[in-house]
């Protein structure tokens, strides 16, 4: 998957999280099944790296609901390795 497609479907998966209500921090993974599945049929990819780009989704939530200072003060809780 190249990454026009990767953050099309990031986008479109976050998207559905907003519509649904999911919390940004959600960490139950049967909650997070449907947008996996969703993942694996959209682009065709396995269990273990459909629910990689379901957690890089919700970072991207995160990210795009955070003040943009926070991220540099803060980078860890992100997991953007720097501080």
């Amino acid at each position: 998957m190249d990454d026009d497609q990767q953050n099309s479907e990031i986008e479109k998966i976050a998207n559905l999280m907003v519509h649904d209500n999911l919390s940004l921090d959600e960490e139950d993974v049967v909650k997070l099944e449907k947008y996996k599945n969703l993942i694996k049929e959209d682009c065709d990819l396995d269990d273990e790296n459909a629910m990689k780009l379901v957690y890089e989704t919700l970072l991207f939530r995160k990210l795009k609901n955070s003040d943009p200072e926070d991220i540099l003060e803060k980078g860890n809780e992100f997991g953007a390795g720097f501080s």
